[in-house]
């Protein structure tokens, strides 16, 4: 009988590279994208019971829907992050859990260096007084000779660290493990905080990091440098964030994650001007998704094959 691999990001269609892939290999594909999903009323736990591998997008996989799905042997998660991904319920139920590390790092560091320029321009305010009927010629900042911070220095960071030295930027990093860049000073996380004109995050998101820029860490940065999120919601005490840019303690935010995706219509930072929002877009072009998801089914339809994945979470299960 034919294995079936279960198909849930969002941006994968049948026909598609995926598709062809999986059908190469001698699986059939199964797309419940949450669009489908939703058109047929379906929830995440009713179409998982009849599969063999899942290749995820952002999709929650809970204890309770890793239960109701006794024949599943391998989740690849199209992405950096598996926080989506109950891991340990995943071990416990002998499920492979794979995902995609550097895939999507130039798409996310290019969609940095966009909030940075739009964050010292003013573009996004300037766009809007424009459509307002004024005509404001404010004052923006150049980024040559301007402080980057760089949280976490791992592939998206280096490569972030790597696009402002191309602008001549000074750039500067922290990160928990010992690195090494070329053109990157490497400082206490104090110390990156009180020196970055631009201080962009590129960490996971843990039990350590979870709030990492909190009150306490927001005091330090300086009030006319601006905070750039593009890693996980969590990762920022949005709460401590709006208070800091409401009473100008910082110049301003970009923040392409959120602790609540969409943005609530009651969330603060609806009610400030100098905070830019994406909508989880930084790895959202096609040829980090391509890259992404066709990574991930391969590393699905390797656990299925009965091979070892290259980005393997939970290696007790193999």
């Amino acid at each position: 009988m034919t294995k079936r691999v279960l198909v849930t990001a969002a941006y994968l269609a049948p026909g598609d590279g995926v598709d062809r892939l999986l059908g190469d290999a001698g699986y059939e594909a199964v797309f419940a994208t949450p669009a489908r999903r939703e058109a047929s009323g379906l929830r995440l736990r009713d179409v998982v019971a009849d599969v063999d591998g899942i290749v995820a997008g952002t999709d929650a996989f809970t204890a309770e829907v890793l239960g109701a799905a006794p024949k599943l042997k391998v989740i690849g998660r199209c992405g950096a992050g598996y926080d989506n991904i109950d891991v340990d319920a995943a071990t416990r139920n002998g499920v492979a859990v794979t995902f995609t590390p550097g895939a999507n790092r130039r798409s996310v560091a290019e969609h940095v260096l966009a909030l940075m320029l739009n964050c010292a321009r003013g573009i996004p305010q300037n766009i809007a007084s424009i459509h307002a009927g004024g005509w404001e010629q404010r004052s923006g900042r150049e980024l040559e000779g301007a402080t980057l911070g760089v949280i976490g220095l791992g592939s998206i960071g280096k490569t972030v660290a790597r696009l402002g030295l191309a602008l001549g930027m000074r750039v500067i990093a922290f990160d928990r493990e010992p690195v090494h860049e070329n053109g990157v000073a490497v400082l206490s996380f104090d110390e990156v905080l009180r020196q970055s004109d631009f201080l962009s995050l590129h960490i996971f998101l843990s039990p350590a990091t979870r709030h990492l820029i909190d009150a306490t860490a927001l005091r330090m940065m300086k009030p006319a440098s601006y905070l750039i999120n593009t890693a996980r919601g969590e990762v920022v005490d949005e709460d401590a964030l709006a208070d800091a840019l409401a009473k100008g303690e910082l110049a301003g935010a970009a923040l392409d994650v959120l602790r609540e995706e969409p943005l609530p219509a009651t969330s603060k930072l609806r009610e400030l001007d100098n905070v830019i929002v994406t909508a989880h877009i930084a790895a959202a072009t096609v040829e980090a998704r391509s890259r992404s998801s066709l990574m991930a089914t391969q590393q699905v339809i390797d656990v299925l094959d009965g091979r070892t994945p290259k980005n393997l979470v939970n290696h007790e299960v193999i």
